[in-house]
């Protein structure tokens, strides 16, 4: 039997039916569940998975509705929704398309996850006291995960990039899904029952809250809790927080940090070893240098108590100080011989026969200076004497009288200066620049 042409579809035409069907068939619906692997892209649109126990949705959120939604979603929130059934068509994906939300508590997970948290505390087995130290040179590491996840190969090649010489020993486990927590409880029991490894590494890389889940299951965190070996857990990302974090020996943010954790930097290993390879060199270097000086000093104090080596040595004094007095002498009889003549020629010097010339010569010498400065003093006085009576003239009474000016005193010798100092019969004396008159007063001034 062969489709008719009205029977055949294809992918497009199918998907856009499915949408249809689903839209105008279900309508608006009521959804509850936990959200998980929200996202909130540049366009503001919101996308998540809502779940519960057994099955999980796609769901979308546009900005235009998600604008009214008054809290801020976050993993592990319980919510009520309000949404159209659709179907996307480019991906065939069974989804949902949000027009409201609310809060509905805190998520079954979060429930579980503070539950368990709060019935380990309360048995002890997350206080820091029952807690062990990693040991301090590992020779061997153990690594519970995943063969094929991204945890194993960025934990390898961290122990070997720091320490090439460790040994590791891998323990594959499923890592999430069903029975993954059985599987990695198995795997810790397995490497404690073998204990061949120093350390544990017990984790996974990162992924959703429900990718993780494996790791708050009770069964791993209680076997980690019975390990014999330390454990250390590194599961997710920094901001990841698991029970078995809280139940391990040491918590690594990350599986790479774990390795850093676990290890030891073999380079610096090798660079103490230098150092202490040369301390001890230059120890060795040092005490030899030490022995062969001490050695050096015993040969020489051995050559030095040769009788013959004496005897050159104080036949090379006895030469050495005879030379030293002989030098000694000749320096100090060429001395005494320097300070005699030296005052010989003063006494030659201060002698009176040698110094009554000089006086002689010197006396001849400020006579002709004292003849020769006679003329100029005197000219010197004569001008200075002309300069002076030059300016007494200049500012003589007399040269103003000879000007036709007069000088009249009263009868005691004193200037007359205004009519008012004489009065009538009085005798005055009037100086020209030829003689005096005298003359009486017979009137007085009117205006007196």
């Amino acid at each position: 039997m062969y489709p008719t042409n009205d029977n055949i579809y294809n992918v497009s035409q199918l998907n856009s039916d499915v949408r249809l069907l689903l839209e105008n068939g279900m309508g608006i619906v009521w959804l509850i569940g936990e959200m998980s692997n929200f996202s909130m892209p540049i366009s503001g649109h919101w996308y998540f998975t809502l779940k519960d126990c057994d099955a999980q949705i796609k769901c979308v959120m546009f900005r235009g509705n998600n604008n009214r939604v008054m809290f801020t979603p976050t993993n592990g929130n319980q919510v009520l929704v309000r949404a159209r059934i659709s179907f996307y068509e480019p991906r065939g994906n069974f989804q949902i398309i949000a027009e409201s939300m609310q809060q509905e508590g805190d998520g079954l997970l979060q429930q579980q996850f503070k539950k368990l948290k709060s019935q380990l505390t309360s048995e002890g087995l997350l206080t820091k006291e029952i807690k062990r130290s990693l040991p301090r040179q590992p020779r061997k590491i153990g690594i519970v995960t995943s063969k094929t996840g991204a945890a194993l190969p960025d934990i390898l090649n961290v122990l070997k990039r720091r320490d090439p010489t460790l040994s590791v020993i891998i323990y594959p486990t499923k890592v999430q899904g069903k029975d993954a927590a059985i599987q990695i409880a198995q795997a810790i029991r397995h490497a404690n029952s073998r204990n061949e490894c120093d350390v544990l590494i017990v984790g996974r890389g990162g992924g959703s809250l429900e990718d993780l889940w494996a790791f708050n299951e009770e069964i791993v965190a209680r076997t980690i809790a019975a390990s014999i070996i330390p454990v250390v857990s590194a599961v997710g990302h920094e901001v990841d927080f698991t029970i078995s974090d809280f139940v391990a020996d040491v918590r690594a943010p990350t599986p790479s940090a774990a390795a850093e954790l676990v290890s030891h930097d073999i380079s610096l290993r090798i660079q103490q070893l230098s150092q202490r390879t040369d301390r001890l060199a230059h120890t060795f270097t040092t005490h030899i240098s030490h022995y062969i000086i001490k050695l050096t000093h015993l040969v020489h104090r051995l050559a030095m108590r040769n009788p013959r080596v004496q005897l050159r040595q104080q036949t090379q004094q006895f030469d050495e100080l005879e030379r030293r007095i002989c030098k000694s002498i000749s320096q100090k009889l060429q001395s005494n011989r320097e300070h005699l003549n030296h005052s010989i020629q003063r006494i030659k010097r201060y002698s009176s026969s040698n110094q009554i010339p000089q006086l002689k010569t010197q006396l001849g010498y400020s006579e002709r200076r004292l003849i020769d400065a006679i003329p100029n003093q005197l000219r010197q006085q004569q001008h200075a004497l002309a300069l002076q009576v030059k300016t007494l003239n200049a500012i003589s009474p007399l040269t103003t009288l000879v000007r036709g000016y007069s000088i009249t005193c009263n009868q005691n010798g004193r200037i007359l200066k205004s009519c008012k100092d004489i009065s009538v019969g009085e005798v005055i004396t009037t100086s020209l620049s030829d003689g005096e008159i005298q003359s009486e007063i017979l009137w007085e001034n009117p205006s007196k």
